[in-house]
């Protein structure tokens, strides 16, 4: 048995406790902190998948997010829910597809301008749609899914996520990833197609915010646009994969626990001041640990090594 089947089984074993989580007592307490955070874990991961290797700064998480809570609003009642899942998830790849298509050719700032206001764009055409067209602005989600149901859909799309990292990074398209992100010119001459592989990644990162935001919407009960497209999510979602660490695909995992638990801290004690600390934090993340958690861990391992070969010399 290799190390990675045995990195793998591993995976699977604490998985398999996490399931339990809802069977605690007091269940309705730990679902109410670990669900947000298991949320972020699969958004940081995704969208670490796509800027980590591209150094493209991706701000579009609130609007796939915010397009898979409506296609789950809009059709609970009459589509299977299962359906919508594929359906919000196919919704978030063609958007990514056609952002992708319009700005991952040219470059990167006109890229990370365009998708900071994307989720501003779709929230005010679905506000007029609404205004003009359903008679209120928001939607009432009525279903049988519990807090326990969303917790598991969400571990099991990050354990998912993890596994369609792992496989990106073995393929020719994490490989010709890896080469654009160092060189694009470099890439182009190699026979790369740079903007084929940027966008096929971005997808992904698309397709997996947006079904988790149709996961999310039986949480909240009543969606409305400001709370399914807000851009706050995008610079969250950037700033937890930043604090954990782009290089590695375990990275996100390690900024989303604490920054997630943070949060929770920050919101409940100083809701006016979020923004403020919000913007320190990714101050914070970038001038201090650029390399983030995880490449401060791998640095001290690198040390106590090199300190370790030299007592043995």
């Amino acid at each position: 048995m290799n190390q990675s089947t045995l990195r793998w089984l591993l995976v699977l074993a604490v998985y398999g406790v996490l399931a339990w989580v809802p069977a605690l007592p007091d269940a309705g307490g730990w679902l109410s902190l670990i669900v947000p955070m298991t949320m972020y874990i699969a958004l940081a991961t995704s969208w670490a998948l796509f800027s980590g290797p591209t150094h493209y700064i991706s701000l579009a998480t609130a609007a796939f997010y915010g397009v898979g809570t409506y296609i789950l609003a809009m059709g609970i009642e009459a589509v299977p829910y299962p359906l919508l899942l594929l359906i919000a998830a196919l919704a978030g790849a063609v958007l990514a597809a056609l952002v992708g298509w319009a700005t991952l050719r040219l470059s990167g700032v006109y890229f990370v301008i365009f998708t900071l206001g994307l989720a501003e764009l779709i929230r005010q055409v679905v506000t007029w749609l609404q205004n003009n067209f359903g008679g209120s602005r928001g939607k009432y989600v009525f279903t049988d899914i519990t807090e326990a149901h969303i917790y598991w859909q969400l571990l099991a799309l990050t354990l998912i996520v993890f596994f369609v990292g792992w496989l990106i990074q073995r393929s020719r398209l994490g490989f010709a990833i890896r080469i654009i992100g160092g060189d694009e010119t470099v890439a182009k001459h190699s026979g790369i197609h740079v903007a084929g592989a940027k966008i096929a990644l971005f997808m992904v990162s698309g397709a997996v915010a947006a079904v988790v935001g149709a996961i999310l919407a039986p949480r909240f009960v009543y969606i409305e646009p400001a709370m399914a497209f807000n851009p706050q999510l995008s610079f969250m979602v950037a700033i937890m994969a930043l604090l954990g660490g782009l290089h590695r695909l375990w990275g996100p995992l390690m900024g989303a626990i604490p920054f997630a638990l943070v949060w929770e801290f920050i919101a409940a004690n100083f809701p006016e001041q979020t923004t403020l600390l919000m913007g320190l934090a990714f101050l914070a993340v970038v001038f201090y640990i650029p390399n983030g958690i995880a490449g401060v861990m791998e640095s001290w391992h690198r040390k106590l090594r090199a300190n370790q070969e030299v007592d043995h010399g």
